[in-house]
C-alpha cells in the first residue's frame, strides 16, 4: 500500500468567504440533477449500483425527500400569481331567465293575474385600487419561495451526504467482514497447531482450550460482521431504490485536511450559505410580514367597480332596461370583535419564535461546522497513525508466531498478537473511510456541498472492487 504525504487541498469554492453561494448552489444542483436524469435515462438498462456517482444519481432521481421539497417549491411558486390575483381586475358575468306568474290587486278595479317571461344579463368589473394586506401577501409569496428554494437545496445536500455515508458504510462493513474472516482462518490454523501438539504429547489441554475460545469468539464476530454488511447494503439500497452490486473501493489515499485551514472561514461560509439557515431566515421574513398583514387589517380598502346590465320582461308593462354604472368604493373597518388585535398579537409571538429559531439554527450550524472541521483534521492524523499501526501489528504478529514456534513466546502472546493485528486492520479501514466521509461532512455543514464534490470523491475509487 502506498503512503502519501498530507497536503491542504480541501478548498472552499471561489468567493466562498465573502459572497453568498446560495443561488450558485441552487443553480449547480439544478443543472446537475438535469444531467443526472438524462444520464439515468441513457443507462436505464444498468440499474445496479457500483460506484458513488451512480449511487448519488439514482438517489437524487428517486429520493422522496427531494421530490417532496420540489413539490413544495412548485406549490409556493403557484402562490405568487395567487397573491397577485387579488390586485388584478376581477370580471364576472351573470345571466338568468325564467317564467313568472304575478297577481296584482288594488291597481284598478280588476285583479290582474298573468304570466310573463323575464331575462337578465349582467357583467361586472372590480379593480382593487388600494389594499394594504394584498401588497404584504405578495411579499410573503416571495419569501415563501425563497424558503422553499433553500429547503430544496438542503434536501439535495442531505441526500448527497447520506449516500456518501451509506456507500462507505458498505465498504467499511465489507472490510470488517474480510478482517473477521482472516481472523477466523488465522485462529483456526493456530488451533490446529495446538491440537496437533497436544496429540503428539508436546502441548497441553489449556493451550488448546484457549485457542478454541478465541476461535469461537472470532466465529461470532464473523457472523456479526456478515450481518453488518447486510444492514449497510440495505441502507444504501433504501437511498438509491436500486440493487447494490459489487462496489468500487479505494485502496490508496492522499489524506487531505481542510483548506482554508481555519475554522472561522468555514463558519463564515456556513452562516452565509447553509440552506437550512437560509430557510430559517426566509421563514422569519414570512413571520415578520405576517405582523404587517395583521396590522393592515385596520387600513381602509379602495376598489373601483363597474357593472352593465340588461333586463327584459316585467309584470306591468313588459319593458326592457339597460343599465351601465361605475362606483368608487371605500371600506373602513371600525370594530370586528377584537379579531384584529388578537391577530396582531399572535403574529408578533410567531415572529419572535421564528427569530429565536434563526438564532438557534445559526448556533447549531456553527457548532456542526466547527465539529466537522476538527473531525476532518483529526481524520488525517488518524489515517496516518492507522497506516503505521497496521504495519507494526503485522511485524509483531510474524515475530510472535515465530517465537511461539521456537518456544520463546506463549500461546497467550500469539493470540494477543493475532487480536491486535485484526484490530489494527479494522482501525485502518475505519480511518480510511472516515477520512473520505469527513470531507463531505465539512462541506455539507458549511452548506457548499455540490455534485462536483461527489464526482471528485468518486474519482478516488479505483477500477477494482471491494470483494
Amino acid at each position: 500500500m502506498r503512503v502519501f504525504p498530507i497536503r491542504r487541498y480541501f478548498d472552499l469554492p471561489p468567493g466562498g468567504r465573502r459572497t453568498s453561494l446560495f443561488r450558485c448552489l441552487t443553480w449547480a444542483f439544478s443543472s446537475a440533477l438535469l444531467a443526472i436524469l438524462w444520464g439515468a435515462t441513457q443507462a436505464a438498462a444498468q440499474t445496479t449500483v457500483e460506484d458513488l456517482a451512480t449511487a448519488y444519481q439514482q438517489a437524487a432521481g428517486t429520493s422522496p425527500i427531494i421530490a417532496q421539497a420540489r413539490a413544495q417549491l412548485d406549490a409556493e411558486l403557484a402562490g405568487k400569481p395567487l397573491a397577485r390575483s387579488t390586485l388584478l381586475p376581477h370580471v364576472n358575468a351573470f345571466t338568468s331567465g325564467g317564467m313568472y306568474t304575478g297577481r296584482v290587486t288594488g291597481f284598478g278595479a280588476q285583479t290582474i293575474s298573468t304570466g310573463y317571461h323575464s331575462d337578465v344579463f349582467s357583467a361586472s368589473l372590480t379593480e382593487s385600487l388600494f389594499d394594504g394586506q394584498s401588497l404584504v401577501a405578495l411579499k410573503q409569496a416571495d419569501s415563501r419561495i425563497q424558503a422553499s428554494e433553500a429547503a430544496l437545496a438542503y434536501a439535495q445536500q442531505v441526500v448527497a451526504l447520506e449516500v456518501t455515508q451509506a456507500y462507505f458504510g458498505v465498504l467499511q462493513a465489507e472490510a470488517s467482514e474480510r478482517v473477521a474472516q482472516q481472523q477466523v482462518d488465522l485462529l483456526k490454523s493456530i488451533y490446529d497447531q495446538t491440537n496437533t501438539s497436544l496429540k503428539v504429547g508436546t502441548g497441553d489441554i489449556i493451550t488448546v482450550q484457549e485457542a478454541q475460545a478465541q476461535l469461537d469468539a472470532a466465529n461470532a464476530d464473523l457472523i456479526a460482521a456478515k450481518n453488518a454488511v447486510a444492514v449497510a447494503r440495505n441502507q444504501l439500497a433504501r437511498l438509491t431504490h436500486n440493487p447494490i452490486g459489487t462496489l468500487r473501493d479505494v485502496t490508496t489515499l492522499e489524506a487531505m485536511g481542510p483548506q482554508p485551514d481555519t475554522a472561522d472561514a468555514w463558519v463564515a461560509a456556513a452562516v452565509k450559505n447553509q440552506p437550512l439557515l437560509q430557510q430559517a431566515r426566509a421563514t422569519l421574513h414570512v413571520s415578520e410580514q405576517q405582523v404587517q398583514y395583521a396590522q393592515r387589517a385596520r387600513w381602509p380598502t379602495l376598489t373601483l367597480s363597474g357593472v352593465g346590465q340588461h333586463a327584459a320582461g316585467t309584470l306591468i308593462p313588459p319593458v326592457a332596461i339597460d343599465q351601465v354604472g361605475a362606483s368608487l368604493n371605500l371600506s373602513v373597518p371600525i370594530f370586528e370583535g377584537g379579531h384584529t388585535r388578537a391577530s396582531i398579537h399572535q403574529a408578533q409571538a410567531l415572529a419572535r419564535a421564528s427569530r429565536e429559531n434563526v438564532a438557534n439554527t445559526q448556533d447549531q450550524i456553527t457548532v456542526d461546522t466547527q465539529t466537522a472541521f476538527l473531525d476532518l483534521e483529526n481524520s488525517v492524523a488518524q489515517y496516518h497513525a492507522a497506516q503505521q499501526s497496521i504495519t507494526s501489528a503485522e511485524i509483531s504478529l510474524a515475530g510472535t508466531r515465530k517465537g511461539y514456534e521456537i518456544g520463546s513466546r506463549s500461546i497467550i502472546d500469539l493470540l494477543t498478537a493475532t487480536t491486535n493485528y485484526a484490530a489494527a486492520q479494522r482501525n485502518y479501514y475505519l480511518a480510511l473511510y472516515t477520512q473520505l466521509v469527513a470531507r463531505t461532512q465539512l462541506k455539507a455543514a458549511a452548506g457548499v456541498l455540490t455534485p462536483l464534490d461527489i464526482e471528485h470523491i468518486n474519482s478516488l475509487l479505483d477500477g477494482s472492487t471491494s470483494n
